[in-house]
């Protein structure tokens, strides 16, 4: 049995057991078989139609862990769709393991990968075509050089700025990031009238506003329940106003930094007619859609620091988990032992309560677990209650 078909036969394995086994042989290269089955066990729920191509093959983990996953790849896919008019030519100056450029490029008549690490750019030349990108060019290449040779427009440009310093530690700067967007943006945009730009959620996009000056969109993208991604598309015409777009695993929200400053909401002063919690997908958290998501479902929001919101009618499509309220309480100690009744576990959640979840766990002598979540919030009033609620699947 060669190295192949080793892998074919034995992917679905343990990696412990399979580096032991391996140990034994002498005929089979180990460490590339343990990488290919370890980017195979990755890419199988995170870019499952990569995976689904047997004969594809895998970098080290670094640049597994930090490729986009197929569910954020076609939400770009699908961004771009609708921002260029005319699709033609395309470039992704930082191609990596190139999963995003294996779902934008598709969508033009014409695509070039450019990457500066060699073995990247080998794999990519074996796995394109595997992918049906037969006509994709590969560069083997820095972007600022390529930028440097271009003469044509392109009718859109992608980068996903390296974000790791010399010593591997991430950095949320745009300028600490390689290449540095907002020194290379006067040539991007002179090649492009769009530009599409994949940042961590944790940067700053007021920051990242101030700093580029050409945001149209940023797309806070979110994919199994986290907030992974923020995608910038910076155009040529931009506005001064960006609009500002959640994709959550289940809804888009969109709104602008003027409707959230504008938004009143309703706060809740009491927990009498609550008979539904809403908390925000954490998409739209990192967005700071905080007065506006009240405004437009309709809700209470428990106070300008908890960010929950509460009806007493079931509002549908709210971008973000639901739950039935089934009690609530103070924290005097005998309403707190009857709100309790007997209950030894349930998820727990703090918004906007002056203690942590470990403290109030060991409070209230609850452990994890359960069917029922709770939360601990202030109200509008500052009272402070825990309310017990369970999900409701819509």
């Amino acid at each position: 049995m060669n190295a192949d078909e080793f892998i074919q036969s034995h992917k679905s394995e343990p990696l412990d057991k399979l580096a032991f086994a391996l140990s034994k042989r002498s005929d089979i290269d180990a460490r590339y078989v343990l990488r290919q089955i370890e980017g195979w066990q990755r890419l199988r729920t995170k870019v499952p139609t990569w995976a689904a191509q047997e004969r594809l093959q895998y970098p080290a983990r670094i640049s597994l862990e930090q490729c986009s996953g197929e569910p954020a790849a076609r939400y770009k896919a699908s961004v771009a769709e609708r921002i260029c008019a005319n699709r033609v030519d395309f470039a992704d100056l930082t191609g990596g393991l190139g999963v995003d450029f294996s779902f934008l490029a598709p969508l033009f008549r014409s695509s070039v990968y450019v990457e500066h690490n060699t073995e990247l750019v080998q794999l990519a030349r074996h796995n394109f075509p595997l992918l049906g990108l037969d006509s994709a060019k590969v560069v083997d290449m820095e972007a600022e050089e390529w930028l440097r040779l271009q003469g044509a427009e392109f009718s859109l440009l992608y980068l996903d700025p390296a974000r790791r310093d010399a010593a591997g530690r991430k950095t949320v700067a745009l300028a600490d990031c390689t290449p540095d967007v907002s020194v290379i943006l006067p040539r991007l945009l002179a090649l492009a009238p769009h530009v599409m730009l994949k940042l961590s959620p944790l940067f700053d996009l007021t920051l990242a506003e101030r700093q580029l000056g050409c945001v149209a969109e940023a797309h806070f993208v979110e994919s199994g329940g986290e907030c992974r991604e923020l995608l910038l598309v910076l155009s040529r015409d931009a506005s001064t106003s960006t609009r500002i777009v959640c994709r959550t695993d289940d809804a888009l929200f969109s709104f602008t930094r003027e409707e959230e400053a504008a938004a009143c909401p309703e706060y809740a002063s009491c927990l009498d007619d609550a008979e539904y919690l809403y908390e925000p997908a954490p998409a739209v958290l990192s967005a700071g859609a905080f007065r506006l998501v009240a405004v437009r479902f309709g809700l209470k929001k428990l106070s300008a620091q908890s960010h929950l919101y509460v009806s007493s009618a079931l509002v549908r499509n709210f971008p973000g988990r639901t739950y039935r309220v089934l009690r609530h309480s103070s924290f005097a100690r005998a309403e707190l032992a009857r709100f309790k009744d007997g209950t030894r576990a349930a998820g727990l959640t703090v918004r906007g309560f002056p203690a942590s979840v470990r403290d109030l766990r060991k409070r209230l002598s609850i452990a994890e677990g359960g069917t029922e979540q709770w939360f601990a919030a202030t109200l509008a009033d500052g009272t402070h209650r825990i309310i017990a609620t369970i999900s409701v699947r819509l």
